[in-house]
């Protein structure tokens, strides 16, 4: 991997002290390092004043306990995490995940990832995430609803519009968000819309909101392909996952003219050469809460159970799933396969070893804090209309999302063509992101 800056070293070996055994924050921070030595060498303010070793540290970093009792009546325990990492361009702002595999490491590194990508989208947003080792599936309505009620019980001491704006994100969908945005409003005798965002549309919710991952991650691979003199008319498209975000991009892709072919979940991976049926996979997967191998039978698809979705060849390949999903190996064979465009739905799905693998090969990559930004994007769509008492159309608020995908990409390759680093949308992302932030830090003295 990159050599770190002489001054960035030091940083990131106390990054690995304060914080062991948090792989995934260490990860996340050296991938941002490793863009930065010619900010370092071009702003050596930056470094003087220590804004590397401030932004690895969260402002604020909140566990709790969450007691609540399932239907058999007994008390469960589960742990509850919210990192307020950085407020330097607006209030917190990140999502909520609920997954067993949650623990500080995880909310530490989506918190910095969150940085930079709510930087990168110009809005005036900071970073956050919070989440909990609790799991959703196969739970009542009614133990979900208990848990979320605990969790706010606790979280709405640290959060409001202006302070912190929690959202969803694995785990968390429209369901939770109702239990969580209800007790609140209870807690605080307040109806303030703009406390949380992914509302359901009749009590303060967005149009777009439930699509706008992975609607923006189509939004930046088809400005991706553009500066090619190409589009996603024939594309062969090949997602990871099989939920919101997969879902969603595999929708626009085929709207976009591109054939999606493939998506997965925890067990195995469906292939159909006909072109995903989005319908099927709504109902089977959001309503029905089954399994991929469902859709497959009722299709009349191929399923693989087991396996890697990565083995299916491929023109653009959108990994929505989770993070180091792609490593080494599975990099190698869509770069076999001929891929042309990855782009990360997910939160850095890809491996370092991996992004390496595209890079060598030239293809075009895009990491998760560009083109996954769409979420947050319409997020703060909808703190706008929350703020104003308003209510966009879908139209309206989809195409501030593709204009916003479009601005971010722009922003990327000018910023890799400013630091001499063409066509680096890794480099792009993480300069143009730290950088906005860097220079709100510097103007507000050290705090």
């Amino acid at each position: 991997m990159t050599a770190l800056h002489p001054r960035l070293a030091p940083v990131y070996d106390e990054v690995i002290k304060r914080n062991p055994a948090e792989a995934e924050f260490h990860q996340a921070v050296k991938e941002v390092f490793e863009t930065l030595s010619p900010v370092v060498a071009k702003h050596p303010e930056y470094a003087d004043a220590q804004v590397l070793q401030r932004l690895c540290e969260p402002e604020r970093q909140i566990i709790f306990r969450v007691p609540w009792v399932d239907d058999a009546g007994q008390v469960q325990v589960n742990r509850g995490f919210r990192v307020e990492y950085s407020s330097v361009l607006g209030p917190y702002k990140g999502g909520l995940r609920f997954h067993p595999s949650v623990y500080l490491g995880i909310v530490k590194f989506l918190g910095f990832e969150q940085i930079f990508k709510n930087s990168l989208t110009g809005m005036p947003l900071g970073g956050g995430k919070g989440g909990s080792d609790f799991d959703p599936k196969g739970r009542s309505d009614g133990e979900v609803m208990r848990f979320c009620q605990s969790f706010m019980t606790e979280l709405h001491r640290h959060i409001g519009e202006y302070t912190d704006v929690p959202a969803g994100d694995t785990g968390v969908g429209a369901r939770e968000l109702g239990y969580l945005f209800g007790q609140y409003k209870r807690l605080t005798n307040r109806y303030e819309s703009g406390v949380l965002t992914g509302k359901g549309l009749t009590w303060g919710g967005s149009q777009v909101r439930t699509e706008a991952t992975g609607f923006g991650a189509v939004y930046f691979v088809e400005s991706m392909l553009a500066t090619k003199g190409k589009d996603l008319e024939g594309k062969r498209v090949v997602v990871s996952g099989s939920g919101n975000v997969a879902i969603h991009a595999a929708q626009k892709a085929q709207e976009l003219g591109a054939l999606v072919v493939a998506c997965s979940d925890s067990g195995g991976y469906v292939v159909d050469e006909r072109g995903l049926d989005i319908d099927l996979l709504k109902d089977v997967k959001t309503v029905r809460r089954a399994r991929i191998s469902e859709y497959a039978r009722e299709r009349e698809a191929r399923y693989v159970d087991g396996g890697s979705v990565w083995d299916v060849p491929c023109d653009v390949a959108l990994p929505c799933a989770t993070q180091n999903e792609i490593r080494d190996a599975e990099a190698k064979t869509l770069v076999t396969h001929g891929v042309e465009v990855v782009a990360e739905g997910a939160n850095m799905p890809c491996t370092p070893d991996a992004v390496k693998v595209f890079r060598d090969a030239g293809v075009a990559f895009a990491p998760g804090k560009a083109a996954n930004a769409g979420g947050v994007v319409t997020s703060s769509l909808e703190m706008q209309q929350n703020a104003s008492r308003d209510s966009w159309t879908f139209a309206h608020t989809d195409e501030r999302l593709r204009a916003t995908m479009t601005e971010i990409h722009d922003r990327c390759v000018a910023t890799a063509d400013d630091y001499d680093v063409p066509g680096d949308y890794v480099a792009g992302a993480n300069i143009a992101g730290f950088t906005r932030v860097a220079d709100a830090m510097l103007a507000f003295g050290v705090i």
